[in-house]
């Protein structure tokens, strides 16, 4: 009886941490990541997905390879997308992920992608490992 319920909370306790964070985490993250978002992009290449984080209701970003990050603004509604353990990317033309074409699978839902912009993650990075005056 005791292993079965020190079972039963241990699949609460894990199964609630891979939740998204509260939207004033994602706001943080999507503030953090802003400053090294460049011009908007009509696709990337795409071979597969090494991580994603949510940032919003309607935004993720996706890293395609350790250093190659993307975020993808999809049309909503979207409702899923924030609850989803795992993503899907679509690839309609060959090995590239194209903004009005493919869309982000979370759950059931079936996001288009509406806007892709490069994330300048190498740079970030730098400047987190950059001394703080």
């Amino acid at each position: 009886m005791h292993r079965r319920i020190a079972a039963t909370l241990f699949t609460l306790i894990a199964g609630s941490a891979v939740y998204a964070d509260t939207p004033e985490t994602q706001q943080k993250n999507l503030d953090r990541y802003t400053p090294y978002l460049q011009e908007p992009v009509d696709q990337f290449q795409y071979w597969s997905l090494y991580k994603w984080q949510l940032v919003g209701a309607e935004k993720i970003v996706v890293w395609t390879t350790v250093k190659d990050a993307f975020l993808l603004t999809v049309e909503q509604p979207c409702s899923q997308l924030q609850w989803a353990n795992g993503i899907t990317l679509t690839t309609q033309e060959s090995r590239f992920v194209s903004r009005r074409i493919d869309y982000v699978n979370a759950g059931g839902d079936r996001c288009r992608i509406v806007e892709i912009q490069p994330l300048d993650y190498a740079r970030l990075l730098k400047d987190d490992d950059a001394p703080k005056k």
